[in-house]
């Protein structure tokens, strides 16, 4: 932020010509922090204001971009593991991405776009979402049973609902991940299949004949349709 921008903004502000001169380093610093460190936030609330006409940072609120942690070595020994769920903690262990919510279908998918296109689509039919988890593209057996091992770790869960597109991840593959991680997990409530994508047919042959009780839904807004309705009746 160059002093001309910090000028306009105290301007903006409202400040005196002494308390824009004041005002100028606290600008520029909080610029110059929220790039350095990568961050998505930078907050100073309140901004304090000295009898003798000095800023004064009272309290302060920084959000750090993970994508960026490569570059800062020092972030890992500010995070505080014990502030976070402990099931995001997990999950953040195995390599997916699940944060909490309060419903009560457990949602397991591949890609954020993909994952968040199922949370609308089950609160659409009258349900709603318990988790977001993205497993990614790449996503092999080991985790996608500790992801199913994280969704049940949640008591509210009553269904899960499994959506998955094959692209780099083709349906086979992801099909006996399923299976398997299914009967190592052992699973008492509904599950609620969707396939599409690479190798789909191949998919739906393992899942059909794998002996697990399961729901195969030919396409998003029937798996979504059967996951509500799995719940309903519980």
């Amino acid at each position: 932020m160059s002093a001309a921008q910090a000028d306009a903004l105290s301007k903006r502000l409202g400040f005196s010509a002494p308390l824009a001169k004041a005002f100028l380093p606290v600008a520029q610093n909080v610029a110059k922090t929220f790039l350095q460190m990568d961050a998505s936030q930078v907050e100073i609330n309140p901004l304090g204001l000295t009898a003798d006409g000095r800023f004064v940072a009272m309290d302060a609120k920084m959000a750090l971009d993970d994508n960026a942690a490569f570059r800062h070595p020092e972030f890992a020994g500010w995070h505080d593991l014990a502030e976070e769920n402990p099931l995001e903690v997990r999950a953040g262990k195995a390599g997916v991405n699940y944060v909490a919510l309060d419903g009560t279908i457990g949602c397991l998918v591949n890609g954020a776009g993909l994952a968040m296109a199922t949370m609308d689509l089950i609160k659409v039919h009258g349900g709603e979402p318990a988790n977001f988890l993205d497993v990614g593209g790449g996503a092999n057996t080991q985790q996608v049973t500790e992801a199913f091992r994280i969704l049940l770790s949640d008591p509210k869960v009553k269904a899960v609902m499994v959506n998955i597109f094959g692209g780099i991840m083709k349906c086979d593959v992801i099909a006996t991940a399923v299976v398997t991680a299914a009967k190592e997990v052992s699973f008492n409530i509904p599950l609620v299949v969707r396939l599409e994508g690479t190798n789909v047919e191949q998919g739906r042959e393992i899942l059909k004949s794998s002996g697990i009780a399961l729901q195969a839904a030919r396409d998003l807004t029937e798996a979504a349709d059967l996951a509500v309705a799995a719940v309903k009746t519980r």
